[in-house]
C-alpha cells in the first residue's frame, strides 16, 4: 500500500428517511450515535465510521456529481467480516431483517448473505470458509 494511504475511515450513505436508517443502524447492528445534527448521523463501526446523510445534504456535498435514486439499483456493498454466517444470519432475523440472498458457500472460499438497510443499500455478511487440506 502507498505510504499517503491509510485505512478507509468514513462511509458516507445518502438516505432518505434519516430517523429511519438511524433507528435501523441502532437495533441491527447495535451502534451507538456518536455525532448526530439535522441532516446526518453518525455510528462508529470499528475503524470506520458509517454516515448517514440526509439526500439534501449529499447533494450539496458531492456537487456538481448526482445523488442517484434507490430505484436505480445497487452499485456496491459493504462486507463485514463474521466468525459463523449462519449464527449471525439467526440474528439477523430476530431483529426483523429479511435476507436478499444466502447463506451460502461461495466459489471463493466464503459462506455470504446480503440484506439492505432502509435506504436500500446491500451490506453482505461473510465467513471464511476452512480451506482443504492439500
Amino acid at each position: 500500500m502507498n505510504a499517503w494511504l491509510k485505512s478507509i475511515g468514513a462511509i458516507t450513505l445518502f438516505v432518505e428517511d434519516l430517523q429511519g436508517s438511524k433507528s435501523f443502524y441502532q437495533d441491527v447492528f447495535g451502534l451507538q450515535l456518536v455525532f448526530e445534527d439535522e441532516d446526518s448521523a453518525v455510528f462508529d463501526f470499528g475503524n470506520t465510521i458509517i454516515n448517514l446523510l440526509k439526500i439534501p445534504a449529499a447533494r450539496d456535498l458531492i456537487a456538481p456529481g448526482a445523488v442517484a435514486s434507490p430505484e436505480a439499483g445497487s452499485r456496491f456493498q459493504l462486507t463485514i467480516w463474521m466468525d459463523d454466517a449462519d449464527a449471525a444470519c439467526a440474528e439477523l432475523t430476530t431483529r426483523g431483517v429479511t435476507l436478499l440472498n444466502g447463506p451460502m458457500n461461495r466459489a471463493w472460499g466464503q459462506r455470504t448473505a446480503s440484506f439492505t438497510d432502509p435506504a436500500g443499500n446491500i451490506w453482505e455478511i461473510a465467513q471464511a470458509l476452512s480451506q482443504p487440506e492439500g
